[in-house]
């Protein structure tokens, strides 16, 4: 989540010898969901920018990857999009004033949606992953909410914090 870095995806499946890429399927201002207004400090039913992103690794897909943001950061930007964003979003969020100071992650595990075995290729019985991630910039506003859908099967998760 740093500012230049580029592709954050495509360099970790590059640092394991794979190729990671994505395909942007959505870029939309919509009203937002119930969890994603109150974890954004929102108004029930307030317009946010949704970015929906089918990750591959080597090819296949593995995870789908919804993005929203307040509509008075994303609305007008590259953002509200179906292009990709040169330097991507974290580059062009910290040049819209928002940097990530802190993110909280989620994780856990269900069963998948119709749409997620559809479009993971998967059967009703295959668990996926559900990663959320809150992003606040140092002022404490939350401007970003990811959810992340993943295959379970052969996934690895891996954090590094500092203390």
């Amino acid at each position: 989540m740093t500012p230049g870095s580029g592709d954050a995806w495509a360099n970790e499946a590059a640092s394991t010898g794979k190729q990671g890429t994505q395909r942007i399927t959505a870029a939309e201002e919509t009203s937002a969901p119930p969890e994603v207004a109150d974890a954004l400090r929102l108004a029930p039913n307030a317009r946010v920018v949704l970015r929906q992103r089918v990750m591959l690794l080597d090819g296949h897909v593995v995870e789908l990857t919804d993005s929203y943001y307040p509509s008075s950061i994303a609305t007008g930007t590259p953002l509200a999009d179906r292009a990709r964003i040169p330097g991507g979003s974290v580059t062009l969020l910290a040049n819209l004033g928002y940097t990530t100071d802190r993110a909280v992650d989620e994780i856990s595990a269900r069963l998948p949606t119709l749409r997620e075995q559809h479009e993971l290729h998967i059967s009703e019985r295959d668990p996926v992953i559900v990663l959320t991630r809150l992003t606040f910039a140092a002022n404490g506003t939350p401007f970003e909410y990811s959810v992340m859908t993943m295959t379970a099967a052969g996934r690895h998760l891996r954090y590094q914090t500092k203390a």
